[in-house]
């Protein structure tokens, strides 16, 4: 099903098929809609969320089961699932109905203070870490890996660099990527998000960290996957305090710098991204670069 037949008009026929309690309300298409699900208002307390693919058709079921499990360990709100919708002859997947959660994406002019906001989200992070894993959905595909370990990407990686040519410093693009791969995780599982990003994080009108969401990526495995806002939106003294509060050791900061590494690399020249993602990734991939280098001969994480 192409994305762009899931629209509002859809949302509300499902919702008044299944839920006729809800068939009244009105159904509305949000600001800022993510690529794999299309979110929806519904009334004013509650949304709709429809899977744009069949890739990410597992996390309806995950989110659904998990989230109200780990709501109760988080020092901010997070999603609440209300109801489960089904496939019919107009939708092919499961969907899912949750309560509106108030609050601006974290977009840097967004943020009130972003040294605050680092130190909010490593609580938030380190709370994540410490709810019982125990039955807990182990990485692999059903969160795109994100958890497993890097090997998974490694030949997407070395491929990205070797198309990527001069645009990027090949080789210190590989020895960060080597490095992230000597640097196994060898803890016990534990939850992750898979996806802190400006876009997952909302804020108040005052511009503190105010609730996390989309756990579509979500599991339970090495959390490093969860430090590369480290790059792609700390910088300065909101990246030394992040660093400094999250308790991670030089093989979980190297692993950090492979994912980050990874999702740079394919996103430079990705024909679906614009100019300016483009040039962002490249800044992060640089970024990546320039702290294994100085990792490398012991300055700096």
């Amino acid at each position: 099903m192409h994305r762009d037949r899931i629209d509002a008009a859809l949302a509300a026929r499902l919702v008044a098929a299944q839920f006729p309690e809800w068939a009244d309300l009105a159904v509305v298409a949000v600001e800022v809609n993510g690529w794999d699900n299309r979110t929806f208002r519904l009334g004013d307390t509650m949304t709709v969320r429809l899977p744009s693919a069949e890739g990410y058709v597992q996390s309806v079921a995950k989110e659904h089961t998990w989230l109200p499990r780990l709501a109760p360990h988080l020092p901010l709100p997070i999603p609440v699932p209300l109801a489960l919708g089904a496939p019919n002859d107009e939708y092919p997947w499961p969907w899912s109905v949750r309560r509106w959660i108030d609050g601006h994406l974290a977009t840097p002019g967004r943020i009130g203070d972003l040294v605050a906001f680092a130190r909010d989200l490593t609580g938030f992070l380190v709370a994540l870490r410490l709810a019982d894993a125990a039955g807990g959905p182990a990485a692999g595909a059903h969160c795109f890996f994100r958890g497993a370990p890097l090997a998974v990407y490694d030949a997407e990686t070395r491929e990205a660099v070797e198309a990527l040519g001069s645009r990027v410093d090949g080789d210190g693009a590989t020895g960060a990527w080597d490095a992230a791969l000597a640097a196994p995780w060898t803890g016990a599982p534990v939850w992750f998000h898979g996806d802190i990003a400006s876009n997952n994080l909302l804020v108040d009108d005052d511009g503190r960290l105010a609730a996390v969401i989309d756990f579509g990526t979500c599991g339970v495995g090495d959390p490093a996957c969860d430090l590369v806002i480290t790059w792609t939106l700390f910088h300065g003294e909101s990246r030394e305090t992040f660093r400094s509060l999250m308790p991670a050791d030089d093989a979980m900061w190297a692993r950090a710098r492979g994912w980050a590494l990874w999702k740079a690399l394919i996103t430079i020249d990705s024909p679906d991204v614009t100019p300016a993602v483009s040039a962002e990734a490249a800044r992060i991939a640089d970024d990546v670069i320039a702290e294994h280098l100085a990792a490398s001969v012991g300055v700096g994480p």
